[in-house]
């Protein structure tokens, strides 16, 4: 893949992760604090994004593989959303804005698939070529927090909902400047082809049951991060509490770079207990931090984003990758991302807001110390589910494990970096 390519899809992707990175961290401020949901609401408009990965197989995956050029598709869903978006940005009731947020996460959700699929057309050497691509999305995503934050200092307004709509022109436009990417396929639509039974016969194995049980449990906790920490911090008196949140994406990239190292020493079940732990320790960070002395605490909670989200989530992905059949690891990953960013992330939605509701105090505020303790509790009982039911036995030792998993840890990080 020559230089202009690379950097023809390196835009793609900062656009991409640009646009979910305006507004998704910041709606749940504006809706509660300036718009005044109650927490369910909150947390159902956040929970969009869950729909969205519930249906997105259906378009990314079969829609693309058969009936429409994934560049042409791209540009389709971002020009659409575009409008949905602005539109949301002028609603100041629960049902409506409700309704084009959803409509707009249905459509931006299969997207993230169609940017992989173009990249993956494009490569040589996938493995070797796509993490300086993808990493861009990252960078994308906290360039967006930062302008939010420190340029328009709009975390409770609507802007960054339009600036989400901008951008979503922007990729339409750019998106019929890429490399054609047509169907490959011509088949009729069949859930089976979603999820083989060569993918579905994987949760027989004890070990990747427990492990699936798990990443969906503790993606209700994960929703109270992702629906409330804005507006928590908000609340609280946290200056640019957007571009502070990106230090999270920081360390995410960081502790990607320290997995293989883990890997070797750890091995698969001491890096998923890690990254549940985390969940646990950031929690209580927040129950007890403060914008004052305790700044520290919540510095430290934003900053264990990055063990939070890659010991387990991308940890989880080379676990599935190397249980999986070789010619089914796409299929696998789909399921497990249903699973989790899908059917877990709206449970915890719907589960965060209640008890969001529940800490309400009569002066507008809220009990945050009990809803993080809440959070933790919950985590903390994933990772005693976890740590006791998890028992990892295929006839091989611990040092061919580690071996094992260290090489399926090269493979997946290429692809998540």
């Amino acid at each position: 893949m020559n230089m202009q390519m690379r950097f023809r899809l390196s835009a793609m992707m900062f656009l991409e992760f640009f646009i979910w990175g305006s507004w998704y961290v910041t709606i749940t401020t504006w809706v509660s604090q300036t718009l005044h949901f109650n927490g369910v609401q909150t947390g159902m408009v956040a929970g969009t994004t869950a729909i969205g990965a519930v249906l997105s197989p259906f378009l990314a995956g079969w829609v693309a593989d058969n009936l429409m050029a994934a560049e042409k598709m791209l540009a389709l869903l971002h020009l659409i959303g575009a409008g949905l978006m602005y539109a949301a940005s002028l609603q100041t009731s629960f049902a409506p804005l409700y309704g084009l947020v959803l409509a707009y996460s249905i459509l931006y959700m299969p997207t993230l698939g169609l940017v992989n699929a173009i990249s993956f057309r494009q490569m040589d050497d996938p493995k070797s070529e796509f993490a300086p691509i993808r990493v861009l999305g990252t960078i994308g995503w906290i360039c967006a927090g930062l302008l939010v934050s420190f340029g328009f200092h709009g975390d409770a307004t609507a802007l960054p909902l339009k600036l989400a709509a901008g951008g979503s022109i922007l990729l339409a436009v750019y998106s019929l400047l890429l490399p054609n990417t047509p169907p490959k396929a011509n088949e009729s639509f069949k859930v089976s082809n979603l999820f083989p039974v060569e993918v579905r016969r994987m949760f027989r194995d004890r070990s990747f049951l427990v492990f699936a049980l798990a990443s969906f449990l503790i993606c209700v906790p994960l929703q109270f991060y992702y629906a409330f920490t804005n507006p928590f911090l908000n609340q609280i008196g946290v200056a640019n509490a957007a571009g502070k949140m990106t230090g999270g994406q920081m360390s995410e990239l960081f502790c990607m770079l320290l997995i293989p190292w883990f890997f070797r020493r750890l091995g698969v079940k001491w890096m998923l207990v890690a990254g549940i732990s985390a969940w646990v320790l950031r929690y209580v960070f927040f129950a007890y931090g403060n914008p004052h002395a305790g700044v520290w605490m919540l510095w430290l909670g934003i900053l264990l984003h990055g063990i939070c989200y890659d010991f387990f989530f991308v940890t989880g992905q080379i676990y599935t990758d190397h249980k999986a059949p070789a010619a089914y690891r796409s299929a696998a990953q789909g399921l497990i991302t249903l699973i989790t960013y899908g059917v877990g992330m709206l449970l915890g939605s719907w589960l965060s807001g209640l008890v969001v509701d529940k800490y309400a105090t009569a002066d507008g505020g809220h009990a945050w110390t009990s809803i993080w303790l809440v959070a933790a509790s919950i985590a903390a009982v994933v990772l005693l589910f976890f740590f006791f039911a998890f028992n990892e036995e295929n006839g091989a030792s611990e040092a061919e494990e580690k071996v094992d998993f260290s090489k399926g840890t090269k493979r997946q990080l290429r692809q998540n970096a």
